[in-house]
């Protein structure tokens, strides 16, 4: 026998067939929209932005090793890249340490500063302690950045030509995210910002860049060959979602979209996909920007080794830690950095 909750439900409906036939149709039509919703989330082949990997890409996990560099092929001698967009010409001494360190672990190749307040042509460069300990390494160059010569023959060329970006907020910031994915588009080799101390020999590391922390990857450092598509991507990127008003956009939100592009995926993690790396945060970001106080407190010489086991660089997350004291000499992480990787600059801040 039917339950009597169930029998008065047969009822009303018996009674009211117009009414329980559009119910019925409208629960129908319902679950399979929602059904057919759900599909076409999951399947990575209809949408832009997949929550998965798709079936043709292949991505690893990026693991770097110290050990390549031991064991493995020599590694091509590239450029290594800095850059200054502002008219300053008085290096200071966490620029000049960055270079210096890049000189001792680079020296088969050239460490190119690119300064745009240089004058052009065969000028003496500016008297300044700095200029002065640089050029004592052969492979140091220093010359005059000309913006509108570099841009020449990318998408940025347009975009930089336009006065009104010069009113921007973030303009040099911006500048400076342009140059760098450019000179990794037209040269290839290695960019870095002015405030890194380079560890070991960077070369190892080809068509890379650092995440600074989860899913956020950091363009300070790169490591690309020259016209690789992933750069050429970038410039575009650039150019077609510029956007000066939002500090970041242009440069680790840049290259956070277009990564999650490349790679078919959501979230980055340490990962190599379609030959471009992820390197996990302790290869050239070791300590994470909110934590950049840590490099004024003092470690022991096994805590020092310990840190930086896998690293490679330090990024010194300048734009933060630029007005902290830094006690000369003492065993804070920053003064051992010093003493340790560009000493003629430790000397001279011992020194003044």
């Amino acid at each position: 026998r039917m339950p009597s909750c169930l029998l008065k439900l047969t009822r009303v409906v018996l009674s009211h067939k117009p009414w329980a036939l559009f119910i019925l149709i409208f629960t129908f039509v319902s679950f399979a929209y929602i059904k057919f919703y759900w599909r076409t989330w999951e399947d990575p082949k209809s949408r832009g932005h997949p929550s998965s990997l798709s079936a043709g890409t292949s991505c690893a996990p990026s693991v770097p090793s110290s050990q390549n560099i031991a064991g493995g092929p020599s590694p091509s001698p590239g450029n290594v890249f800095f850059v200054e967009t502002s008219e300053q010409t008085n290096p200071s001494y966490l620029f000049s340490c960055s270079v210096e360190s890049a000189a001792r672990t680079h020296p088969g190749s050239r460490v190119v500063v690119l300064m745009k307040g240089l004058a052009k042509g065969n000028a003496s460069l500016p008297k300044h302690w700095a200029f002065s300990l640089l050029s004592g390494f052969p492979n140091v160059q220093i010359q005059s950045l000309d913006l509108t010569e570099l841009f020449s023959g990318t998408p940025l060329a347009q975009w930089y030509l336009q006065p009104q970006r010069r009113q921007e907020p973030y303009f040099l910031a911006v500048l400076s995210d342009a140059c760098r994915i450019v000179l990794m588009w037209k040269f290839g080799g290695i960019y870095l910002d002015t405030d890194f101390i380079v560890l070991k020999n960077l070369q190892n590391l080809t068509n890379a860049l650092g995440l600074q922390d989860k899913d956020v990857l950091n363009g300070a450092f790169l490591s690309f060959n020259p016209k690789h598509k992933f750069i050429e991507l970038c410039m575009q990127d650039f150019v077609q979602n510029y956007n000066g008003w939002v500090w970041g956009h242009q440069g680790p939100g840049l290259l956070t979209r277009v990564f999650k592009k490349w790679s078919s995926i959501r979230t980055i993690r340490s990962m190599s996909c379609k030959g471009v790396s992820a390197l996990a945060p302790e290869t050239v970001y070791p300590i994470p920007w909110q934590d950049w106080k840590k490099l004024f407190e003092a470690v022991s010489a096994l805590e020092l080794q310990q840190l930086l086991k896998n690293t490679y660089a330090v990024h010194i997350w300048n734009k933060l830690s630029h007005g902290t004291k830094l006690e000369i000499p003492s065993q804070a992480l920053l003064a051992q950095l010093y003493s340790h990787f560009c000493p003629a600059t430790y000397a001279k801040m011992k020194q003044d």
